[in-house]
C-alpha cells in the first residue's frame, strides 16, 4: 500500500473507496474495482481499510490546497 497516491487509482477505483466511505453496501459497487482495492490492501471484508481512508483524507486535503 505504501506509496500509492489517489492519482494512482482509476475513477472506478475512486469511486469504490468513496462509496464505501459514505455507507454504501459493497454490493453496489464495481467489483473489478473492489477486488483490486482489495489486492492492493486498501478493502478488507467488504470495508475500508484505514489506509484508504487516510489515502482519501490526503486526497481531498490535496485538492482543498490547490
Amino acid at each position: 500500500m505504501d506509496g500509492i497516491l489517489w492519482a494512482d487509482l482509476d475513477p472506478d477505483e475512486q469511486r469504490v473507496i468513496t462509496m464505501l466511505e459514505a455507507g454504501v453496501s459493497a454490493e453496489l459497487c464495481d467489483p473489478i474495482a473492489l477486488l483490486t482495492l482489495t489486492r492492493i490492501g486498501l478493502v478488507r471484508s467488504w470495508r475500508l481499510t484505514p489506509a484508504a481512508g487516510q489515502l482519501q483524507r490526503a486526497a481531498i486535503l490535496h485538492e482543498q490546497a490547490a
